[in-house]
């Protein structure tokens, strides 16, 4: 299944540039780096990223992650997928902008 981290154009571009990240400063402050499933990831980008331009959607296979992947109660009791090791440039199975019009993130087709 695959699954979706928002990027900052700083964190992916340090992504890019290292070929492996922390993650951003949320992700380092609890320890872990947060994901969202198809289902999840609209309100994560209007919850934690409302009005940011610059943001880049990244998919990852839940599969491929999945010794590192925890499945952890987050937003009202929902299961969200926490990858527990850095994120790796390979782990990334595309990227797509995440531009933001008339106040909302426009998503491609998940």
């Amino acid at each position: 299944m695959l699954i979706y981290k928002i990027f900052r154009a700083a964190e992916w571009d340090q992504l890019c540039t290292d070929g492996e990240t922390v993650g951003a400063p949320i992700d380092v402050t609890d320890g872990y780096i947060h994901i969202s499933t198809a289902d999840q990831v609209v309100e994560t980008a209007a919850k934690h990223f409302a009005g940011e331009t610059d943001l880049h959607l990244i998919a990852l296979d839940s599969d491929a992650l999945a010794d590192d992947l925890k499945w952890e109660p987050s937003r009202g009791g929902a299961l969200f997928p926490h990858l527990y090791r850095n994120l790796k440039m390979q782990d990334v199975i595309w990227e797509k902008p995440l531009p933001l019009v008339d106040g909302a993130h426009q998503f491609p087709e998940l």
